[in-house]
């Protein structure tokens, strides 16, 4: 499995720095400053061909691929107490007002915390992912994106920032 995830991170890797998976932004007048972002991470088993741990189509102000890399767990107690940590990488372009502003691809460790009941039904749960580097028009970008689960209905929405360079 780690060989796999391996793999798929470099080959994510090559496609981006090839310019090859990402259109061109449509207004590169809207690059720069920090840009609000909101939507919802759908569950999909591959996303442009290619599949990881856990991977997600992103509607909203990121369209493209989530991709999980790797992950370990933290904590995991007998109360449902649960906690893990790890990279994932985003591959698309963050869209504003239905403009592309920014596309390539960037890299983040994440931090999930959760609850979960006796029968291992999730109660709660939320990510945070720090941006740790970037490729293409994220070069340089900064910013957060958070998860939260919605276990009622099995979505997964996500808000944030991303500051370009």
């Amino acid at each position: 499995m780690k060989r796999k995830a391996t793999m798929i991170v470099a080959l994510l890797m090559v496609v981006a720095s090839l310019g090859l998976a990402m259109p061109a932004s449509a207004s590169a007048s809207n690059k720069g400053g920090t840009q609000q972002i909101g939507g919802e991470a759908i569950p999909v088993d591959t996303c442009n061909g290619l599949s990881s741990l856990f991977t997600f189509e992103m509607t909203g102000s990121l369209v493209g691929c989530w991709y999980t890399n790797g992950y370990e767990v933290v904590q995991n107690t007998r109360s449902g107490v649960y906690q893990e940590r790890g990279t994932e990488t985003f591959v698309g372009c963050l869209v504003e007002d239905g403009v592309e502003v920014a596309c390539g691809s960037f890299d983040t460790t994440y931090k999930f915390t959760a609850k979960f009941a006796p029968d291992g039904a999730e109660i709660h749960g939320r990510c945070q992912h720090p941006l740790a580097s970037g490729l293409e028009e994220f070069l340089g970008a900064t910013g957060r994106v958070d998860f939260k689960d919605v276990v009622e209905t099995g979505q997964f929405f996500y808000r944030g920032h991303i500051d370009l360079a």
